[in-house]
């Protein structure tokens, strides 16, 4: 059985105890009430601590939750869910052979959570998959008041949206920064799982930067971080906060193969959450930037045939003609490394990166030519007819190949009306199963560079193989656009 994304959000596990001795540190200093004294786990100055409730002798959360369950709201929305209208002639017909007319269908309700993240202004963050579609958003506070709420903006492709209640002495969470989060911190998530108001649950960071291993699509932007939730259906839109109450995340999404939660669950960010609120505030939309290239990831035999072994970021495979990339002067086969100040580990994470920022936003973009590091200024532009960041590779994900086993290669046939004119090897036939189709040549491909050698002819590409060993990286034009192959 596969496993399925289901969008609901985290009751993360409880937390691993017990501690070594050794390792509580009880700083008495800290008392906050007459039983109560802060303890701090692990020492060495690190700000996560519990509380010891030295009447009872036990260890909590509770002082600390007494602070973040009140910014945890409970969601219920309404959908009217109609039957299509009849004509009367059609009703006239079902009355007689079925002695009445279908009836209207009634409304659907859903559960879900959300965070207050302005206090004063009455707004609370959730996941757009909660409200989408909704008729009717009702809020109910930790206190068990209730208010309808308006959308003031949603975000599908984050799965964000920003609601507003009118309401006084509500109480909003810190948002702090994701940047220092790391694999192992504790985490608590609190959320309403099957309409069960306020439940609390804890457990670790599971992992960073998680993408989405369903299929979403490329018009996504994902950054999951991944926690070992036991999510479940109403957690969505929850907050995931850290040991200081402060939110880090968005509850959102689970893998299972049951519905239920397996043990891997995933929040939005607040690296995410903060551009996207601010958007929404302002919009109502988020207004997405591009920079108007082609992209790919490195695979090995691309890093080791273009000498850059070490090397991790974006492979620009094409730029778009008059775009901020070409002003900027980036070049295909060029390797973007960093973009705004953050160093990238793939192309998503140049996707992502580039999607957040406002169209006129200024960036420096760092990246690799021939050998050598080169930084140039872009200006990020609006996406345009509703397109995604920047274009993906039109083609899937290519295996690297052994050999050209399999392949016909000639010199370019006289009639075909290329792109950048009759320079490099054609690709006539591919045989079935063979390394080369495995591989990911396709009859039709036509390469123009491997490694750093641009090819003339057929008798360059023979004289290339006779004096380099593998593995080589293959600029192909196929179809009127460029991808890089790997061949070991």
């Amino acid at each position: 059985m596969k496993h399925a994304l289901i969008l609901s959000a985290a009751a993360l596990g409880l937390i691993a105890a017990p501690v070594a001795l050794s390792q509580v540190i009880v700083d008495a200093p800290n008392t906050t009430t007459p039983d109560m004294q802060t303890v701090q786990l692990f020492g060495g100055g690190h700000n996560s601590s519990m509380t010891f409730d030295s009447k009872r002798g036990v260890l909590t959360m509770a002082p600390l939750l007494e602070q973040v369950t009140p910014a945890v709201v409970s969601i219920r929305t309404v959908t009217e869910s109609q039957a299509p209208e009849m004509s009367d002639e059609r009703m006239e017909m079902f009355e007689r052979f079925f002695g009445q007319a279908p009836q209207q269908r009634g409304p659907r309700a859903g559960l879900g959570s959300g965070v207050i993240v302005n206090a004063s202004e009455g707004l609370i963050l959730t996941n757009n998959h909660v409200v989408s579609g909704a008729d009717e958003i009702e809020i109910t506070l930790g206190d068990r008041r209730e208010f309808m709420a308006t959308v003031v903006g949603a975000d599908p492709q984050t799965d964000l949206a920003l609601l507003k209640i009118d309401a006084r002495n509500l109480k909003a969470l810190k948002i702090a920064s994701t940047d220092d989060v790391m694999v192992g911190d504790y985490v608590i998530a609190v959320g309403n799982p099957f309409g069960l108001s306020s439940t609390v649950t804890s457990g670790i960071i599971s992992a960073l930067g998680r993408e989405n291993r369903t299929g979403g699509g490329n018009d996504r932007y994902e950054d999951y971080i991944q926690t070992d939730a036991a999510i479940n259906p109403g957690n969505s839109g929850g907050a995931l906060v850290n040991s200081k109450g402060e939110l880090i995340g968005i509850n959102t999404a689970i893998i299972s193969r049951s519905g239920s939660s397996a043990g891997i669950g995933f929040a939005i960010p607040t690296r995410t959450i903060t551009n996207v609120m601010a958007q929404l505030t302002e919009f109502g939309e988020v207004r997405r930037g591009r920079i108007g290239v082609l992209i790919g990831d490195l695979s090995p035999e691309l890093r080791q045939g273009l000498g850059l072994s070490s090397i991790k970021g974006a492979l620009v495979q094409q730029v778009t003609e008059d775009s901020p990339a070409e002003k900027a002067g980036l070049e295909s086969g060029d390797v973007i490394i960093a973009f705004n100040g953050e160093d990238l580990d793939d192309s998503s994470d140049l996707r992502n990166a580039v999607g957040l920022l406002t169209p006129g936003t200024d960036a420096d973009i760092t990246y690799i030519r021939d050998g050598k590091r080169r930084t140039s200024r872009i200006t990020v532009e609006a996406v345009k007819e509703e397109r995604v960041a920047l274009d993906e590779s039109v083609a899937d994900e290519i295996p690297s190949m052994e050999s050209f086993s399999g392949a016909t290669i000639t010199g370019i046939p006289e009639d075909l009306d290329l792109r950048d004119g009759d320079k490099g090897v054609y690709i006539s036939a591919v045989r079935p199963n063979s390394r080369a189709a495995r591989s990911g040549l396709q009859k039709g491909d036509i390469i123009r560079r491997i490694n750093r050698t641009e090819l003339t002819n057929l008798k360059s590409f023979e004289l290339f193989l006779d004096n380099n060993d593998g593995p080589y990286a293959l600029v192909v034009e196929r179809n009127g656009q460029t991808a890089y192959l790997g061949v070991r």
